[in-house]
């Protein structure tokens, strides 16, 4: 009888052992990723900004502000646009990462805006910091995942897509020199919210528009057009690019950015 129990005892014991450990293996591999959020949805604490024309740190006519918890890009202080670009930086060097946020533009173009600038904005990766940009510089040396709106009903205008501002990339195995390349991404119209996600790891990048990928590179490098860059990044031409600062721009139509999360890999 004593022998019978002992052996019911070892049983249970290892039935409940199994499934502590089954247990502890499930919560290790359900662990959820830790996002930090960038943007508090309050102020634009830990954001610099540089808009061209006026030194680091100056938020020209009220350019960015913060409302009912969006980041937003207005010019309602504007009479004209006069080639007034803006980014706001957010204060940290990243190296491998994803980033995803949501966006949407709202209203009309600002007068004296480009044709081209029309629901068109975009985040800067690998970027230069604001300090380091010229007075009269247009945009940072950076990556951009450009975000397009769509105008005309009747023509695709893909968003998510790739500009190189003072840099190059590589697609198929070729170096790519075009300033821009359109994703696969279908056409947003109205005032919908959007959702960006960038994937930077390594010498490879992704975009992805509402959690499908749209385009990917590798290896984004300084180069291009360098003319309208500091002389000093010439003699890094071909240097590859494997951190940099993030920031959102103001291209002179209104947009809204909100839910701007990163998750740093290692």
């Amino acid at each position: 009888m004593k022998s019978q129990t002992s052996i019911v005892f070892l049983i249970t014991l290892l039935i409940f052992t199994n499934c502590k450990v089954k247990k502890n293996i499930s919560v290790i591999s359900q662990s959820p990723e830790k996002w930090v959020s960038l943007f508090n949805g309050k102020d634009l604490n830990d954001w610099t900004i540089k808009i061209k024309g006026h030194p680091v740190g100056e938020n020209y006519k009220n350019t960015f502000s913060v409302e009912n918890g969006v980041m937003k890009v207005s010019y309602e202080e504007y009479e004209n646009f006069e080639a007034s670009y803006g980014h706001i930086f957010y204060n940290k060097l990243f190296t491998n990462y994803k980033l995803r946020m949501q966006y949407r533009f709202t209203g009309n173009q600002i007068k004296g805006g480009a044709g081209w600038a029309e629901r068109n904005s975009g985040v800067m990766i690998l970027s230069q910091s604001p300090e380091s940009m010229d007075l009269n510089q247009n945009f940072p040396l950076s990556i951009e995942v450009q975000m397009l709106g769509g105008i005309n009903q009747n023509k695709e205008r893909p968003t998510g897509n790739l500009c190189t501002p003072g840099t190059n990339v590589v697609m198929d195995g070729k170096l790519f020199t075009p300033h821009c390349i359109n994703s696969s991404s279908k056409t947003f119209y109205g005032e919908q919210w959007v959702t960006l996600e960038v994937i930077v790891t390594n010498d490879s990048i992704v975009h992805k528009i509402n959690g499908e990928k749209v385009l990917s590179y590798t290896m984004p490098q300084i180069g291009g057009n360098l003319n309208e860059f500091n002389s000093s990044w010439k003699a890094k031409e071909g240097e590859l690019l494997k951190s940099g600062f993030i920031s959102l721009q103001s291209e002179s139509h209104p947009v809204e950015f909100k839910n701007i999360e990163i998750l740093e890999l290692k």
